[in-house]
């Protein structure tokens, strides 16, 4: 056993400290603490530790509310502070651009944050029939590994969802297929008349439903107030089930904006965060009526039409042509057909010509998954584009990306900061401005 003291937090909420001069990442302590800790994986750069004791315990320390942390792998920070955890991601953007994109930002944004329960809109949850446990799970994975967590509740789904997991475990094991149903995923609209949330969930079943099957799920549907669908296949086998389908859709008030889509299709976790993350950006690009704006990785046009109802002329760039077809239809329906038109490609194979096709282009938002945006980066347009608001969801990634819009496309990093997507995890969210 050794005794350190924990200095920060890395990118996935562990806490760090040095041995020797070596770096450990000990899971389940937080800066400022003094624990033991139990070497489990030693590397020659690094050591893999966890918490056997804490010695002084941090303020910021709290108590889980969920029973399943530190077994269920979907939270990793319950036991921080949720100011806490907006610092410290704070910390881990700041740490990310010094010293992997070599930048500074002229000015830090104060950090976005909101509901820090019951927040997630969507999520996939696994299932397994395991006769030790006493039948079906239905969870996350537990913390590194394959293993479905035996959850009974979870407190960052919403709160009917949560109360419905001991249902599911008993629907799944009523059914013909329980072995062949490995994923129910979650959906949430906002669509109804009366302005509550609809529920969606995906079933995805690898063997057709008996007739017997089907009457237990049209009953517990109708019982609980949930819509069910079935997933056969790929996601462009997903059908309503039961109750016949409706279309599911999210609001941007801000903007007066409705964006319809399907339960498979990707949409931001936390809606509420979303809403205010759309506030930012937006306002960061700050278009004006005439501008001509790219949004890449659009997506259904979760950024495009309220670039669009600002008056400028937008063209969204997606690599999912499905998704493309839902931008399209969304502007439409949002009477802004005539400023937004969207194309599909695939930004990670970017080229100068490429971009260059799309036309004349003032300012761009970049919104691209984990992996970023490094080819989309390099083959932006030498002249015209004042301003890029880049959207991130890897710090990492967004610094490596930064070095280069700074260093080789002749940007300053104006303004950074962060928006607590999912609390009580170690995900960062962030956005950055970037001007000639």
């Amino acid at each position: 056993m050794d005794t350190v003291l924990i200095t920060a937090l890395d990118q996935d909420g562990r806490g760090i400290a040095r041995i020797d001069g070596k770096a450990v990442f000990v899971e389940g302590a937080l800066v400022g603490e003094l624990v033991t800790i139990e070497i489990y994986r030693r590397k020659p750069n690094y050591e893999l530790a966890r918490t056997v004791e804490i010695l002084r315990a941090s303020p910021s320390r709290v108590a889980p509310l969920c029973p399943h942390f530190g077994v269920c792998g979907g939270c990793s920070l319950q036991h921080l502070d949720v100011s806490a955890q907006v610092a410290a991601k704070q910390r881990v953007l700041e740490d990310a651009l010094r010293h992997i994109g070599r930048v500074r930002a002229d000015e830090l944004l104060a950090p976005i944050h909101g509901p820090s329960w019951a927040y997630r809109q969507r999520a996939r949850l696994s299932v397994r029939d395991v006769p030790k446990k006493g039948g079906v799970l239905v969870g996350f994975h537990e913390r590194k590994s394959s293993f479905v967590t035996d959850m009974r509740c979870c407190p960052v789904l919403p709160a009917h969802i949560s109360s419905l997991l001991p249902a599911l475990r008993e629907l799944v094991g009523s059914l013909s297929l329980r072995d062949r149903l490995p994923q129910i995923e979650l959906a949430v609209g906002d669509d109804a008349d009366d302005g509550t949330g609809n529920e969606v969930l995906v079933l995805r079943n690898l063997a057709p439903l008996t007739a017997a099957d089907g009457r237990t799920l049209t009953d517990f549907a109708d019982r609980h107030g949930v819509r069910l669908y079935l997933q056969p296949e790929g996601p462009a086998t997903v059908q309503a089930f039961h109750p016949p389908a409706r279309s599911l859709s999210y609001t941007l008030p801000d903007f007066g904006v409705r964006i319809e889509f399907q339960p498979t299709d990707f949409t931001q976790v936390n809606v509420a965060m979303n809403r205010m993350l759309v506030r930012r950006a937006v306002g960061l690009l700050d278009p004006t009526p005439g501008e001509a704006i790219a949004d890449f990785f659009c997506g259904l046009g979760n950024f495009t039409l309220p670039i669009a109802r600002r008056g400028a002329r937008v063209v969204g760039v997606e690599g999912s042509a499905p998704l493309v077809r839902g931008a399209q239809a969304n502007a439409q329906a949002n009477g802004l057909a005539d400023r937004a038109r969207f194309v599909a490609a695939n930004l990670f194979d970017a080229t100068p010509a490429g971009i260059e096709a799309l036309g004349a282009i003032d300012k761009a938002l970049l919104d691209p998954p984990r992996e970023g945006a490094i080819a989309l980066v390099k083959a932006l347009p030498e002249t015209r584009l004042s301003r890029v608001v880049y959207v991130s969801c890897n710090p990492a990634t967004l610094a490596r990306d930064a070095s280069a819009l700074v260093h080789e496309r002749g940007f300053s990093l104006r303004k950074a900061g962060i928006v607590n997507l999912f609390p009580h995890t170690a995900h960062v969210e962030s956005v950055a401005l970037f001007t000639r």
